[in-house]
């Protein structure tokens, strides 16, 4: 008996019950609060990195000739500043605006995928890395412009344009991971008396983009792929000597790009919507207007 209770106070002994302490506290987390806290202190990381390549940017334009770098390095700052801002500042604080506050709107205890939740934020600092240690790499960072049109993203880009391509298709899978993990939080896990018509604008506003971020991010990974083939592997998809068309480069990328508008724009919207009829004390006037709009 007293060895069966020894034996049993041992192994429950050995088994740690408590929270995690420290930095593990924050890899390992599933809390939707600490995720969009995480989230959104990478993007105010991201904007500090990106505004320093606007100031960059702006030093070089103060005057006409040339007075601080190159115009092969003044092309990449253009280029990484556009593609930090929108990819590593812009996007990663709404997601973790929404991490916050969606459960919370809605009467859900957590995120309806939370150990996903985590994954998808921790793809983000690997891929702003990747992104950022171009600039380290023979030829440079890309100098194409954020847009990476082909045939210079193609024919006339340093070797670390992969590295850019591979950042890319990291960033867009944190992006569809977290669009589902919104999408079946919010079909799924609302107040049980809470209908759609009921939710707050916020909770719409994201709901709308997290379609748009899977419909939309598929189609540039594409894009990219695309790239990638024709850099390295002898096709031709946008290159005209080999029968290939830089145009529908453009077409596969604004197809991503016109949503990717809406999914930047969207979440602030309802941010708005609950920010002016707060402080003028009034309820929202047309909400389903709003919701239909959206």
């Amino acid at each position: 008996m007293t060895t069966a209770t020894d034996t049993t106070a041992t192994g429950h002994d050995d088994h740690h019950h408590g929270p995690e302490k420290g930095l593990m506290r924050w890899v390992k987390t599933t809390n939707h609060k600490d995720i969009g806290s995480l989230y959104m202190w990478f993007a105010f990381t991201m904007v500090l990195i990106g505004g320093a390549m606007a100031m960059v940017i702006r030093m070089e334009l103060f005057q006409p000739g040339m007075q601080i770098v190159d115009p092969h390095f003044f092309n990449q700052m253009t280029t990484m500043h556009g593609l930090i801002m929108v990819f590593g500042a812009i996007m990663p604080a709404f997601v973790g605006l929404g991490n916050w506050l969606i459960p919370m709107m809605i009467g859900a205890p957590d995120m309806a995928l939370p150990r996903m939740n985590n994954w998808s934020f921790w793809i983000l600092p690997f891929a702003g890395g990747i992104l950022l240690s171009t600039f380290f790499m023979d030829g440079g960072a890309p100098a194409f412009g954020w847009t990476f049109y082909a045939p210079l993203s193609t024919t006339f880009a340093p070797d670390s344009t992969d590295f850019f391509i591979f950042a890319v298709h990291l960033l867009g899978f944190s992006s569809i991971m977290g669009a589902i993990n919104i999408i079946a939080t919010v079909l799924n896990m609302r107040a049980p008396e809470m209908k759609l018509m009921d939710m707050p604008l916020f909770v719409w506003t994201w709901l709308i983009t997290s379609f748009l971020l899977i419909g939309a991010m598929p189609v540039l990974a594409g894009a990219v792929t695309m790239m990638l083939t024709d850099r390295n592997f002898g096709t031709s998809f946008f290159d005209a000597t080999g029968g290939g068309d830089p145009v529908l480069f453009q077409h596969i990328f604004w197809f991503f790009g016109h949503p990717e508008v809406y999914i930047m724009i969207l979440p602030a919207f309802g941010v708005v919507s609950h920010i002016i009829p707060t402080f003028a004390r009034k309820p929202l006037f047309g909400y389903s207007s709003m919701v239909y709009a959206t």
